[in-house]
């Protein structure tokens, strides 16, 4: 038994617990035992504080700070599994691509998709944006008829502004057909910033 485990068996002696090592021991044991179905974790970014969760098959969901992390974590529990814990290490590879996605160095994700939070006409859409590259754009139009539905602009919108795993799944790609911005569920401040990290916007663009 080490020292951190003695202190955790023997909660009288543990004094100042170091909770990353307790949260990061507590997530290998879980999942070890087949206990632990998504894990998250916090990370900085450009864009303000990110909340990551990933499953075995892939990126769960990527939730902005406009979304309360109790709400993010109802939905996954509710939609996904309540079987969550807060464990860094499984999210290692996703925070590591993001922050080389933000400082320049990375055009393409390697890390899987766990497409359980999105269903239907919403995950073709979805599907139909992933494929966009980095430093390209495509319409509404475009993606709802990659999805089957050529006619179904306004459907293709509102599944892209309910995307679960933006960034990754690049919902920032989308305008309008005349060319503005469109929406974003993030707000449009961080789609110019992502489109002006992949060289779509210029610095000063509006």
């Amino acid at each position: 038994m080490n020292d951190l485990e003695r202190r955790l068996a023997h909660p009288e002696e543990a004094g100042d617990l170091d909770v990353e090592r307790f949260q990061a021991l507590l997530g290998e044991r879980a999942a070890a035992a087949g206990l632990l179905d998504i894990a998250f974790a916090p990370m900085d970014s450009p864009l303000g504080q990110l909340l990551v969760f990933v499953t075995p098959r892939g990126v769960l969901k990527i939730a902005y700070d406009s979304e309360t992390p109790d709400a993010a974590l109802d939905e996954v529990a509710e939609r996904v599994s309540p079987r969550i814990l807060n464990a860094p290490r499984r999210t290692d590879e996703l925070r590591r691509e993001l922050d080389e996605y933000f400082a320049g160095a990375r055009r393409r994700f390697d890390v899987p998709v766990d497409w359980s939070l999105i269903r239907g006409f919403a995950q073709g859409v979805l599907r139909a944006t992933a494929k966009v590259p980095f430093g390209e754009t495509t319409t509404y139009r475009q993606v709802a008829e990659a999805a089957g539905s050529p006619r179904a602009s306004r459907a293709a919108g509102n599944a892209l502004g309910s995307n679960p795993i933006p960034i990754v799944v690049p919902c920032h790609r989308v305008l309008h057909s005349g060319g503005g911005l469109g929406g974003y569920a993030g707000g449009l401040e961080r789609k110019r910033t992502l489109l002006t990290i992949e060289g779509v916007l210029g610095d000063k663009a509006p």
